[in-house]
């Protein structure tokens, strides 16, 4: 399958389960950059994620003020400096964080919006927002992943936004993250099923 084909399959194709589209104009930037279809499937997972993630907390705790529209973006566009470290898509690196973010300036978006191509791996710096906070969340338990300190931060956030104890506010995060981690191995199939160049 072509390039261009796989780009727009990853973009576009039916999931099951199913996995939202990535908001616009993210889908028409990935095609501009000719994306690898494997970050564009990559994005169209851990944006999915997230969105749950973010309905999740704002059902659980409605007085969690966060902006949603930004950690949407954020999570349909954290790894997209990827178009230009095509490495880190199957190998480590943190090339694409400041890259990202600086390909999203280049391309018009507010930097409000492209910090989070730099800052979603940056869940411990003492400037973390809360949608900083979901965005790594989302990027992390789209495989199935659970990382502790991150988990922590959140829980924090949502107890003291809710006025719970700690514990019952990761009793719940708990339960959530569990919940989408059980759709890890089909999510991983999907990005697996495209090719990791363009």
């Amino acid at each position: 399958m072509p390039a261009t084909t796989a780009l727009a399959h990853a973009l576009t194709a039916v999931t099951d389960p199913a996995l939202r589209p990535l908001p616009d104009p993210i889908p028409h930037l990935l095609r501009t950059l000719a994306a690898p279809p494997r970050l564009a499937a990559h994005l169209r997972a851990v944006h999915d994620v997230a969105h749950r993630l973010a309905d999740w907390a704002a059902a659980r705790c409605p007085a969690l003020a966060f902006d949603r529209e930004a950690v949407l973006f954020g999570a349909a566009t954290h790894d997209i400096g990827k178009v230009l470290h095509p490495a880190e898509l199957s190998g480590p690196g943190s090339a694409h964080e400041p890259a990202g973010r600086d390909l999203l300036l280049a391309h018009g978006f507010p930097p409000r919006l492209a910090r989070f191509a730099a800052t979603h791996a940056g869940w411990a710096d003492p400037a973390v927002t809360v949608e900083d906070l979901l965005v790594s969340t989302a990027d992390k338990v789209w495989k199935g992943k659970r990382v502790a300190d991150l988990e922590d931060r959140l829980t924090a956030r949502l107890a003291a936004a809710s006025g719970t104890e700690p514990w019952a506010a990761f009793l719940a995060l708990d339960d959530a993250l569990t919940a989408l981690a059980d759709g890890a191995p089909a999510r991983l199939a999907f990005q697996s099923a495209y090719p990791a160049t363009g």
